[in-house]
């Protein structure tokens, strides 16, 4: 296996800001990646510049991707800069609120979805028109959760992001791109430098979350979540040449939890 699997490639990776984006970026940096970071959090100029300082070559730039607007213009700023897209890799998204479905709100629903699906639909989009001059392929960072307690909204939007993934595969391999996906199952992390939900919890709210993170480690054969690194090498993977003959395919990251 090569270690500059991505030497020259021009890659976009969002949610690079903390977490598994941030652990994608070095490691694709590491095999000389040419990198957009792309956040809504300003954390992403700090990874980019740590990166810068190792000598290697990034830009951050900060949108919000539940918009098309926010999508367009970073995709538009990373051909600009870079003069081409390789690689897509579409990380953002996350549980916001984690309840048995009678309790959630309209609002927090649509806020759901809003977060889990329309940046991978609107960054797919506009990647697309750069994506066919290099003939370059995605990566959709998708959830084994689409069969998780506590969370229905959030398992229907990265139901979307599988959904969408293979349609998208089937509709663009005659171009020459390859769009996969990976389910990741629980991940430990660094806690997060801005909570999704920054409201105090309840107690029972408390308890609704440990339900989740029970049935997490529960269908999982491994017993256990995984680390970043387990998560980054299967997306970087399927990004990379090796998986030439890999596309409209959902990846399980989540010791045996097929979701």
């Amino acid at each position: 296996m090569s270690m500059a699997r991505f030497e020259g490639k021009v890659m976009v990776i969002t949610g690079a800001a903390q977490g598994i984006g941030q652990r994608v970026a070095e490691r694709a940096a590491a095999e000389g990646a040419r990198l957009a970071l792309v956040d809504r959090a300003d954390y992403v100029r700090e990874v980019a510049a740590e990166l810068q300082a190792k000598g290697r070559e990034a830009i951050a730039l900060q949108a919000d991707l539940e918009t098309w607007e926010g999508a367009e213009r970073v995709m538009g700023e990373a051909r600009e800069h870079f003069g081409r897209l390789d690689v897509v890799i579409n990380n953002v998204g996350g549980t916001i609120w984690a309840q048995p479905y009678e309790h959630y709100r309209p609002e927090q629903i649509e806020a759901e979805v809003r977060r889990s699906l329309f940046p991978t639909l609107w960054c797919c989009r506009a990647a697309l028109p750069h994506l066919l001059e290099s003939r370059g392929n995605i990566v959709n960072v998708s959830s084994v959760a689409t069969r998780g307690l506590m969370r229905v909204p959030y398992a229907a939007a990265k139901g979307g992001v599988n959904a969408m993934t293979v349609a998208l595969a089937f509709e663009y391999a005659e171009h020459g791109i390859r769009v996969n996906a990976t389910a990741p199952g629980g991940t430990e992390a660094p806690p997060r430098k801005t909570p999704r939900n920054t409201a105090e919890q309840s107690e029972q709210e408390q308890a609704w979350y440990q339900t989740l993170i029970d049935q997490t480690r529960a269908t999982s054969f491994m017993g256990r979540y995984g680390t970043l690194d387990e998560q980054a090498g299967p997306i970087l993977f399927l990004a990379s040449d090796e998986a030439s003959y890999i596309t409209g395919t959902v990846v399980p990251v989540a010791g045996g939890d097929l979701g």
